[in-house]
């Protein structure tokens, strides 16, 4: 998965849906030649370098936000986040299932988007009652 490559992990990837209920969590450094001349410029007493924490949620079906799957689940596990950075299967392989039966990444890409909306819309109606 783009999760085990940027993190150098070895997180099983199954091929069944809602195989990664619980989010894989990993750090990351951030390497930048600033730091490092800073460092050797300087000479701090200790050397802290910058890091991404990075969340492997799995993937949010159609009606998430209204419970479908573990759509309230993983929403949550979202919501927990500073940042998204979305990825969708763009390849059809048979050996390899799709919750939709299809690969369509636009298809896919709308779904995402759509049930990240309705959970932001339902936030803000519950904090503005």
């Amino acid at each position: 998965s783009f999760f085990n490559v940027l993190c150098n992990m070895a997180v099983p990837a199954e091929n069944f849906p809602f195989c990664t209920i619980d989010p894989s969590v990993s750090r990351v450094g951030v390497s930048d030649a600033r730091f490092e001349w800073l460092c050797d410029t300087y000479a701090p007493k200790s050397r802290i370098q910058a890091h991404l924490q990075v969340t492997d949620i799995a993937g949010l079906v159609r009606g998430a936000a209204e419970g479908q799957g573990l759509g309230n689940e993983f929403l949550s596990h979202i919501a927990a986040t500073d940042c998204v950075f979305h990825m969708v299967r763009v390849f059809d392989d048979s050996d390899i299932s799709h919750v939709e039966d299809t690969v369509d990444p636009v298809r896919d890409m709308e779904i995402i988007t759509s049930e990240l909306r309705a959970k932001d819309v339902e936030w803000a109606k519950a904090r503005l009652e």
